[in-house]
């Protein structure tokens, strides 16, 4: 089976959008980088795939440079053949992204050796429990004015984090705010901390970001806005609310379970030397 690819978002859209609504949990990360791309937020350099058997789609991947690859929940067979005919095309990929045992599966056929690899679970919303304990703050939806404070958060959160980031993140954060999908967590109506929810795809919504600058840590504002956020996503009628945890992070981890959530799977980023 050969892969198929473009650099063409609806008709990979076309192909892959379909298979990924399926199971639109697994498959929460591939669906809301493919919103993005149909805004044009991620730019052009743009590599989408899927593979089919017996003319259905069984399997996706994209990539949305300088972003490492981007695995769907794929058959674990595939990956295989999938990395062969990106080293035959001589594709620049920087790292892999995706559930595990893909991930993994994926690394071990790359021409490059591992460098770096940070492990991640996603948790699936169970029931909402009751909110954190707080004597002070509350929650707001961010507007306009906060633009500029929420970029520069959001470049601090993807500092600490590792990740990949474009050089400016403020088209993100602008088409995130106008979505309403970033939420503040103010005390005495100074913002503390933020978190954003996705809005639903397919019945899911995911949580994410969650940013607490360190001046304001350990008082528990990082667990009032992802429960804010998640009662959001509730009244906007996700029937699934989803987030990813750094598993190197047990505080975050206890947070989120604490507040409802529960483990679906293990995902992880694999950076190639």
């Amino acid at each position: 089976m050969t892969w198929t690819f473009t650099s063409k978002v609806e008709v990979y859209a076309g192909a892959a959008e379909p298979w990924l609504l399926q199971d639109p949990v697994r498959n929460t990360v591939p669906l809301t980088v493919l919103r993005g791309m149909r805004s044009g937020l991620w730019g052009d350099d743009l590599l989408m795939g899927w593979l089919e058997r017996g003319g259905e789609t069984v399997a996706a991947v994209c990539q949305t440079a300088p972003h490492f690859l981007l695995l769907a929940d794929i058959p674990l067979g595939t990956v295989q053949g999938l990395a062969s005919q990106l080293i035959e095309a001589e594709r620049a990929i920087p790292g892999i992204s995706g559930p595990l045992p893909l991930a993994e599966a994926f690394a071990a056929a790359w021409w490059r050796p591992e460098a770096e690899r940070c492990p991640e679970r996603l948790y699936r919303l169970d029931s909402l429990l009751a909110p954190p304990a707080l004597s002070d703050g509350a929650s707001r939806t961010a507007t306009e004015d906060d633009l500029e404070l929420l970029v520069k958060w959001s470049e601090e959160f993807q500092a600490e984090a590792g990740s990949v980031a474009p050089a400016d993140l403020t088209p993100l954060v602008v088409s995130r705010i106008g979505r309403r999908e970033l939420v503040l967590w103010e005390v005495d109506g100074r913002p503390v901390a933020f978190a954003g929810v996705s809005l639903p795809i397919g019945g899911m919504s995911r949580v994410g970001p969650v940013y607490t600058p360190p001046e304001h840590r350990r008082k528990g504002y990082g667990a009032a806005v992802s429960h804010a956020v998640t009662a959001k996503a509730l009244a906007e009628e996700a029937g699934e609310v989803l987030l990813f945890a750094d598993l190197d992070n047990p505080t975050s981890n206890s947070i989120y379970q604490a507040i409802g959530y529960r483990p679906v799977a293990d995902y992880a980023s694999i950076t190639f030397r």
